[in-house]
């Protein structure tokens, strides 16, 4: 092997290092609550340059989307599973739970669900597949007339969104989830 072999080796491992430092201090800074992710800090704490955080991720969203990938997949696999449950209603009513769950769990996931465009093809699939297996669910349970007719699955993950913010604002969060998705089931079922 050449040295400048050599040498390209040991900067993509370098580079490896970096981006996973990275990671790292910008996911201790969103478990501290600090969702700002802002790229001068993020690099400072890193002992990396700016520069350096730019070519990893471009922009926050690309950086959001980093770290709630395994998250977010995590998700599609549960929305997977509950399409396949023979009892589509009770599918959908386990998702909810979960998802609302999840979401709860740490910040961050919502702002990859709401966004309205993604800065990685991944994350497009994953969401392209999340909504794929809510719309399976929907559907079948449209047909057995157990949920409102005009429900998509754009209209699910913007109510979790919604449901997740209106609880982290409130102070009795075990009772906030409970009500609120109490309401978000109700909501569900067709006009009278």
């Amino acid at each position: 092997m050449t040295p400048r072999a050599e040498q390209g080796q040991a900067l993509r491992a370098d580079a490896a290092r970096n981006r996973a430092r990275v990671l790292q201090i910008a996911r201790e800074q969103l478990a501290t609550g600090d969702d700002s992710l802002m790229f001068n800090s993020i690099a400072r704490l890193a002992g990396v340059g700016v520069g350096t955080v730019y070519r990893h991720f471009p922009n926050r969203q690309a950086l959001l989307e980093a770290l709630m990938a395994e998250r977010f997949q995590r998700l599609v696999s549960e929305a997977q599973a509950a399409a396949a449950d023979e009892d589509a209603l009770a599918g959908l009513h386990r998702l909810l739970r979960y998802a609302l769950g999840h979401v709860l769990d740490g910040p961050g996931l919502t702002g990859v669900l709401e966004a309205a465009s993604d800065a990685d093809a991944r994350t497009s699939a994953m969401k392209t597949d999340f909504d794929r297996a809510i719309t399976e669910l929907l559907d079948r349970a449209r047909q057995t007339g157990a949920i409102r007719p005009d429900l998509e699955a754009d209209d699910v993950r913007r109510l979790l969104c919604g449901i997740e913010h209106a609880v982290r604002v409130g102070e009795d969060r075990a009772r906030h989830t409970e009500l609120y998705l109490g309401v978000l089931l109700e909501g569900l079922r067709p006009p009278r």
